[in-house]
């Protein structure tokens, strides 16, 4: 009888279970969830189409120095890059002697302890050090910024939906909220505009993001190579350059996996014209 019982309620859970579940994808079917304003006018990024994409892209290290001068004059002021070292900056072709002179010119000195005192201190920068942080902490990071924490790049061409792509859509998409509107003509309401220290961009979640347009005019950086430093440009370029942050190996992993993928057919074709050999004096 208790076995009975219970599987009698067992039973009455699933059938209920199974009922709600039903009718939770019925209504959303028949009546889908509301459109929010953000999702009406929120766009999504353009494919750039940078030389490092595809399973055999290569990095374009002209480009990578050009996007971390971009990084170094504009972005460095409020963002760190902290899994990056300064002599990593070779594999952008950089020589030995610049790489010091980078990381011995940096505009932030790295924290350090006074050998004589113990008290805290601070120090030029050397090849070893990974770059240091703008800011002594998180309070003095969100003082700074209108409460906001700026990310720290190293990783966001990964950690952000959309990749290089997304980040440059972001840097070229600052809009004026009082004159924009969406694709059906819409404009913005007005409780959706930016608010005092916030920016209207439709490309970030919810519209509006503490970050002031960083590149905001064509010369704003000199390229040494005499590239034209358009804000397209150098917000392509900066992209490209946070690609190799977030994925300095890309492409030894290209190589190595075009080299396995070439063992693995001639695997393949060995095993099949061994199978052909073993069993070719047997009917089949």
């Amino acid at each position: 009888m208790v076995r009975l019982i219970g599987a009698l309620v067992g039973a009455g859970f699933i059938l209920v279970l199974l009922v709600s579940v039903i009718s939770g994808a019925s209504a959303y079917i028949t009546e889908p969830p509301q459109e929010t304003v953000e999702h009406r006018f929120h766009l999504h990024p353009e494919k750039m189409g940078l030389q490092s994409d595809g399973p055999f892209g290569t990095f374009d290290r002209a480009q990578l120095q050009r996007g971390f001068q971009v990084y170094k004059e504009v972005c460095s002021a409020c963002h760190s890059l902290s899994l990056v070292a300064f002599r990593d900056l070779k594999d952008l072709g950089y020589s030995e002697p610049e790489v010091k002179a980078i990381a011995n010119q940096w505009a932030i000195e790295v924290p350090d302890v006074n050998p004589d005192t113990g008290e805290a201190a601070t120090r030029k920068a050397i090849p070893s050090d990974k770059f240091p942080h703008p800011y002594a902490n998180e309070v003095a990071a969100r003082a700074a910024n209108n409460n906001a924490l700026p990310p720290d790049l190293s990783l966001i061409t990964k950690a952000r939906e959309g990749g290089a792509d997304y980040v440059h859509a972001l840097l070229t998409g600052y809009r004026n909220a009082d004159t924009y509107k969406n694709e059906k003509g819409e404009a913005v309401p007005a409780e959706n505009r930016p608010g005092q220290g916030l920016h209207f961009n439709p490309y970030f979640a919810n519209l509006n993001l503490a970050m002031p347009q960083p590149i905001t005019a064509d010369g704003q950086v000199t390229y040494a190579d005499g590239t034209p430093a358009t804000v397209d440009q150098m917000s392509r370029d900066v992209s490209a350059f946070l690609v190799w942050t977030a994925e300095p190996k890309l492409e030894n992993r290209h190589r190595t996996g075009f080299a396995v993928l070439i063992f693995l057919l001639f695997a393949t074709a060995l095993a099949y014209m061994s199978y052909r050999n073993i069993w070719a004096d047997k009917k089949h």
